[in-house]
């Protein structure tokens, strides 16, 4: 992948839970972790048909550089979209260049 690839810029956010003293409730909320640059690219209607005969729901796939950190339980914003993650694919040469991010759309606000 060329680094011109890495072209949109997008926020990576974890889930925080703060406890509310009356109640004992947690209340969940997001943080930023990062902004970063990434290949945000829609799934072909192929991969698609593909990807929910295994019952997800993958409608984009994000390339980043490898960055240490990246779990399914975060969430990227990128425009005016939230993308979840749906899993974390490492580059298939040395496993540390990039990370491909396959991520479902959807309101995901905590």
């Amino acid at each position: 992948m060329r680094a011109g690839d890495l072209r949109h810029p997008i926020t990576l956010q974890r889930p925080e839970y703060t406890q509310d003293d009356i109640t004992g409730e947690m209340t969940p909320s997001w943080v930023e972790v990062a902004k970063i640059w990434a290949s945000v690219e829609p799934v072909s209607v192929n991969q698609f048909v593909s990807a929910a005969t295994n019952q997800s729901e993958v409608s984009a796939r994000i390339v980043i550089r490898y960055r240490k950190g990246i779990d399914p339980t975060m969430r990227i914003l990128h425009r005016d979209k939230i993308y979840n993650i749906e899993g974390i694919l490492a580059d298939k040469v040395s496993g540390l260049e990039y990370l491909t991010l396959p991520c479902s759309e959807g309101v995901n606000d905590g």
